[in-house]
């Protein structure tokens, strides 16, 4: 177990913060920067196909309020159904983005329960690496597949904790944890944190980060959410690392009972 916290560190570079943040479902851009400023975050993942970022010369760019020259940009390739498409859209990222190598890879089964569509995202990942991307993968919470993408050579896992957007919190922990143990790329959960407390126990499994975007921008108040997201990923964290007291079945009393004064 590592016991210091330095960082996280993705494609050789490392960041302070262990918490990925999305951009897209705020009100507007200026909820969108305070947010993203709360949370901390220093690695803002980009929807190319519904979030402008020069696409469209015409309308407001996400790039204003969240500049390169202060946040990783991570394109992502939501909303594709097929390698294909999800090759081409972060293609496509990389050069609206001025040859940006890193991506988040995401290719989808179908629309209801957003599920990766295995086959399809090792295809792409296969693809991508061999184009020289530094992939990060959303993938499900199989330990084989996991391992398979990592061999491919992506340089972070991204299993699903529950499904994306629902805010079910972290329902397969002993499948993340299969994950994080043989994993040699850094482990982030994607997809199903709700609230504080769900951050929290992904990282006191030992997952390297958490990226999020619904569990912000869905709460009542977003900022206040973000700000609440960045302290529980570092708790978490320092949890993880300080090493959790065994379970016990019987009571401990937390004063010592030798050397009682009566």
């Amino acid at each position: 177990m590592n016991t210091q916290n330095q960082g996280l560190t993705i494609a050789g570079k490392t960041y302070r913060s262990r918490l990925l943040v999305g951009s897209g479902k705020y009100k507007d851009l200026e909820q969108t920067r305070l947010a993203t400023e709360a949370s901390g975050a220093e690695i803002i993942t980009v929807a190319i196909r519904r979030v402008n970022i020069g696409q469209d010369p015409n309308a407001p760019s996400l790039l204003d309020v969240v500049p390169p020259s202060k946040y990783t940009i991570l394109p992502n390739s939501a909303g594709c159904y097929n390698a294909e498409d999800a090759v081409y859209t972060l293609q496509l990222g990389r050069e609206l983005l001025g040859g940006h190598k890193l991506c988040k890879l995401e290719v989808l089964g179908d629309e209801k329960t957003l599920f990766p569509n295995m086959p399809e995202t090792l295809k792409a990942a296969k693809v991508l690496v061999q184009d020289g991307f530094d992939v990060m993968v959303y993938c499900s919470d199989d330990p084989i597949q996991a391992r398979m993408l990592e061999d491919i050579g992506c340089v972070a896992v991204m299993p699903l904790a529950s499904l994306i957007g629902s805010g079910m919190g972290i329902l397969n922990p002993w499948n993340l944890s299969l994950i994080i143990d043989q994993a040699k790329v850094p482990v982030l959960v994607d997809a199903g944190v709700g609230t504080a407390s769900d951050a929290a126990i992904a990282m006191e499994l030992g997952c390297d980060g958490v990226l999020m975007n619904t569990a912000i921008a869905g709460a009542k108040d977003p900022v206040r959410m973000a700000r609440a997201m960045g302290l529980a990923v570092e708790a978490g964290r320092e949890a993880f690392l300080a090493g959790r007291m065994a379970r016990k079945f019987a009571a401990s009393p937390s004063s010592p009972m030798a050397g009682r004064i009566v």
